[in-house]
């Protein structure tokens, strides 16, 4: 009898896991934001006479998309902000709100339309996160007013 509460605490202390343990472990779409941000595609964006140099992000998405290069777009413009072209073929998607679009975002919209952003702005739409250019320094001049013709290739 003197035996059962040193028995029962054993087998207490094996049910409860270590604090240090949950600690360490990091949820699978934490995961995987961090492998986004580690592995990374260079490419290149050519607008018009403009070459600009863009990182894509290692995601589900760019997996597909890079499966398409060298891709030329005739993209249109929308909204005095962005250029965009609808993919033939749908690409998976992992949409969330960015709050912030930045100026060279390289965004999904749905799951087949390409964004290019040339402005900065707030938004409450959802976009799976492609890339962006790594210098957007003018690209709102490169991409003008209009419709234009783009071109994302490998390096």
């Amino acid at each position: 009898m003197k035996y059962v509460p040193t028995v029962l605490c054993m087998v207490v202390t094996l049910l409860i896991p270590p604090a240090c343990e949950s600690e360490n472990t990091i949820p699978p779409y934490e995961a995987e934001h961090e492998a986004n941000d580690l592995m990374k595609t260079p490419v290149k964006i050519k607008i018009r006479d403009r070459i600009f140099a863009a990182t894509l992000v290692d995601n589900a998405s760019v997996t597909h998309l890079t499966s398409m290069l060298p891709l030329t777009m005739s993209m249109t413009e929308l909204n005095g902000n962005e250029k965009y072209f609808l993919l033939a073929e749908k690409l998976p998607t992992r949409a969330t709100n960015p709050g912030t679009i930045h100026a060279g975002d390289l965004m999904l919209w749905g799951s087949n339309t390409l964004v290019v952003f040339y402005e900065t702005f707030t938004t409450s739409y959802n976009y799976t996160k492609l890339g962006e250019i790594d210098n957007p320094t003018g690209l709102a001049a490169a991409l003008g007013t209009g419709d234009v013709t783009v071109t994302i290739a490998f390096n």
